[in-house]
This record gives C-alpha cells, sequence and structure tokens, in this order.
C-alpha cells in the first residue's frame, strides 16, 4: 500500500511552562508565551506563503482560555498579523458547530494551545472539524498545523496522555492513548529537558520501537514536512530516539513497577537547522545537506558478466 504524502506543514512547539493549567486553583500565575521566541512565531507565518495569514488559535486544552487567548492575540499582534481569531472550543459539540467548521476552512494556520492534550482528543476525536482539518492538511501545501506543548503532543498518533517522571524507567511510569492521528510515525513529547522527560519517552520507544521519539526542549519547536522531515526551530534542542534497532527489551513483558532493561536505543541531539529523516532515521546538519543528499543518484547495481 502506498504511503500518502501530506503537502502540509507541522509545527510542533516544547513550551517552557505548564500552560493552561494551575497546580492550585487558589494559585495566580501570569500566563507567559516566552517560550515562542517570536522567531518560531514569524516562521509559522512565513511557512502560510501569506503576509497576514488568517490564524485561529483554539484554546481547548487550556482551563484558562480567558488569558490565553489575548496572549496570542497579542504575540501575533507584535508580527503585524492582525488577522487572528480565537476559539474557545470546550465540548464535542461546540467542535460541531458551523461557525466553527467555516473557520477552519477560511484558515492558514490552526494553533492549538498549550494545557491538556486528552481534552484536545475528548474534543475533536470523530468530528467533520478534525476530518476537514486533516484533509486540508494532506492536500494544501501551505497550511500550517501549530502546537505547543499539550497542543504538540496531541498531532501524534500514539500519544503520551502524561506520566510520572521520579518513576521514569520503570514499566508504567508512562501512560498512553490516541491522538489526533497528524503524525504517525513518531510520538511527541514536550518541556523535555527541563523536566526530565527522557525516562517516560525511552519508555514510549521501547513499547512501541516502529516510532521515533521526538523529545522538544523549551524554547524550540519542529518543521515537520512531508510527514517525515523533522526540522529544529527555535533557540534550544530536540531529542530524537529511535528504537528500530533494540536488542534486548523487556518493556511489553516486564511487570508494572519493574526496571526497563533496553539495549540500543539510538539518539541524536537537534540544534537549530538541524534535519532529521524519519523515514531513513538519517541525521543532517541542514535543509540544504538533506536536500543535497536527496538530489543525488542512486547507484545502480554492477551488471552481471556476460558469459
Amino acid at each position: 500500500m502506498k504511503t500518502i504524502i501530506p503537502l502540509g506543514k507541522l509545527i510542533a512547539i516544547g513550551g517552557n511552562e505548564d500552560k493552561g493549567t494551575y497546580p492550585n486553583p487558589r494559585t495566580r500565575r501570569k500566563y507567559y508565551l516566552n517560550f515562542f521566541e517570536l522567531g518560531i512565531l514569524k516562521r509559522i507565518v512565513l511557512e502560510t506563503g501569506k503576509l497576514d495569514p488568517r490564524i485561529e488559535v483554539i484554546t481547548t486544552a487550556s482551563m484558562i482560555p480567558e488569558e490565553v487567548g489575548p496572549v496570542y492575540t497579542g504575540s501575533y499582534a507584535m508580527l503585524n498579523c492582525l488577522n487572528v481569531g480565537i476559539m474557545d472550543i470546550r465540548t464535542p459539540a461546540d467542535a460541531r458547530q458551523p461557525e466553527y467548521l467555516e473557520r477552519l476552512l477560511a484558515a492558514d494556520v490552526v494553533m492549538f494551545s498549550g494545557g491538556n492534550q486528552s481534552r484536545l482528543r475528548e474534543m475533536f476525536g470523530d468530528t467533520e472539524f478534525l476530518t476537514n482539518m486533516t484533509r486540508r492538511y494532506f492536500a494544501e501545501p501551505n497550511f500550517v498545523i501549530a502546537g505547543t506543548s499539550a497542543g504538540a503532543m496531541a498531532m501524534s498518533q500514539l500519544m503520551i496522555r502524561g506520566g510520572s517522571v521520579p518513576d521514569a524507567l520503570l514499566k508504567g511510569a508512562v501512560k498512553m492513548g490516541t491522538g489526533l492521528g497528524l503524525l504517525p510515525a513518531a510520538i511527541i513529547d514536550s518541556h523535555f529537558v527541563k523536566r526530565g522527560r527522557f525516562g517516560r519517552l525511552i519508555e514510549s520507544v521501547a513499547l512501541h520501537p516502529k516510532l521515533i521519539g521526538i523529545g522538544l526542549g523549551e524554547d524550540t519547536g519542529v518543521l515537520i514536512t512531508e510527514g517525515n522531515l523533522v526540522e529544529t526551530i527555535g533557540s534550544n534542542l530536540v531529542i530524537i530516539l529511535d528504537g528500530h534497532h533494540i536488542q534486548h527489551n523487556n518493556a511489553a513483558a516486564a511487570k508494572k513497577g519493574t526496571v526497563l532493561s533496553i539495549e540500543n536505543v539510538t539518539m541524536h541531539v537537534l540544534a537549530k537547522g538541524n534535519v532529521y529523516d524519519m523515514r531513513e532515521r538519517k541525521f543532517y546538519v541542514s535543509k540544504e545537506a538533506q536536500v543535497t543528499h536527496s538530489a543525488q543518484p542512486v547507484a545502480a547495481a554492477p551488471s552481471s558478466p556476460v558469459a
């Protein structure tokens, strides 16, 4: 069966602090957008090919949408992007409203805020909204789907719902679920370095070694094109975990709470501008290096000698 290559673009952003949720309802914090680094927002706009694209921000994952929305509109305004709308979709019924479907079809960018990634699947799973967004992603070259933190993690088909960092690399420390299905080849985790989430991404890859693990550092994102090529954007780093060459692996058989034993997980560290090809499982120092490599002719097999 031939794989359909999406023409659209995904931009997944790692975040900086927990966006959209407070550990204590009585606690008030100022909501910062400093993890975006305006350079990442600029890249989102650039990838549409338009000077003033229509941007729709979906605050569904957040528990404080009334604070999140104005931060996005204000940040885009600093880039002279004033054509920004906020979709505060709180229920599956909201996601089915004709108004939101019409706005989706008119948008150049759909951007998911941070918060709780499970809410995104709960609200959009099996809806016409998700079907149309996915269709546009596969069919339209300049259509951009962006997401930060929870919004990035929900892009994958198999999604990390949560997990205990103190119990990292003990069986069951990571909780998996179903995401939005835009990126079937990978599993995404966010806040990767500062929150010490190596363990839960390693367990995810050990349980599903055919998938590529993408750990997003803070102030950092990835631009994913063709559903395959991962380019690092932003100021920090991205970790790639490849389990295709795992040999010994007790992740499936181990009892809950016991230590994992995994041999030969491959790791790559990507800085700004580096590219990783998930299909070929190759690292490139730049997009230019990847394009040059792809353009090289495949060497023909030597011909058999004539008797």
